[in-house]
């Protein structure tokens, strides 16, 4: 069942990290999981699928996947998706956004 967690408990559930770097570091860890997947599990097709259809007038609306590679651009990190693949690097790069101040 779902609860309400106040700020304090939150916070000690993280071991009192910074509540952003600890979700964008999770946010890191959930892409090298999808891309470190078979080409054949649900979850990947959903993530690399693209629509056939053109996005409406005016700026367009973020997505995930930008953030994402957004944060990694900050960060520095180049030939993201190969070093995703690599288990020691990959964690190397998501306690390295525990600790970043660009993003």
């Amino acid at each position: 069942m779902w609860r309400r967690k106040t700020n304090e408990k939150l916070e000690n559930l993280i071991n009192h990290e910074n509540t952003v770097m600890h979700i964008k570091s999770k946010r890191l860890s959930w892409v090298g999981h999808v891309e470190r997947m078979r080409d054949e599990r649900e979850v990947k097709g959903i993530y690399e699928w693209k629509p056939h259809t053109t996005r409406l007038k005016g700026r367009p609306r973020l997505r995930w996947d930008d953030v994402v590679r957004d944060d990694l651009r900050k960060m520095g990190v180049n030939n993201w998706k190969q070093k995703a693949q690599e288990g020691k690097p990959w964690r190397g790069i998501i306690e390295q956004a525990k600790i970043c101040k660009e993003l």
